[in-house]
């Protein structure tokens, strides 16, 4: 991994660890810049948790790092209590079933 990696992915650690809720999301959560950011803070907004976010448009270093970091390949990421969770997907499916809900409020 190259020095500019490793900062990248430490700037990622650091963002996970400075909320328990974090997403890594193309846009603002005022203004999202895809229909697929716009549903993972749809969800947090309506399950009522606060959260920190990252605008990967502004930093196209972050924007491939975070995907080499989780090993995901797209954008959003949510990350809870320091550990990936999954894309727009995943916390739609999670969200539906109540198991997000439940591991948000916990």
């Amino acid at each position: 991994m190259s020095e500019s990696q490793n900062s990248v992915h430490g700037f990622i650690a650091q963002s996970i660890a400075s909320e328990r809720i974090f997403v890594f999301m193309k846009g603002t959560p005022d203004a999202p810049s895809c229909g697929f950011s716009a549903l993972v803070v749809q969800v947090l907004n309506i399950v009522g948790v606060p959260y920190g976010t990252f605008d990967v448009l502004s930093d196209n270093s972050v924007r491939e790092g975070i995907k080499q970091f989780s090993e995901w390949p797209t954008i959003p990421q949510l990350y809870v209590d320091g550990e990936f969770i999954g894309g727009s997907d995943i916390v739609r499916e999670m969200y539906e079933s109540g198991e997000l809900q439940t591991l948000l409020e916990a």
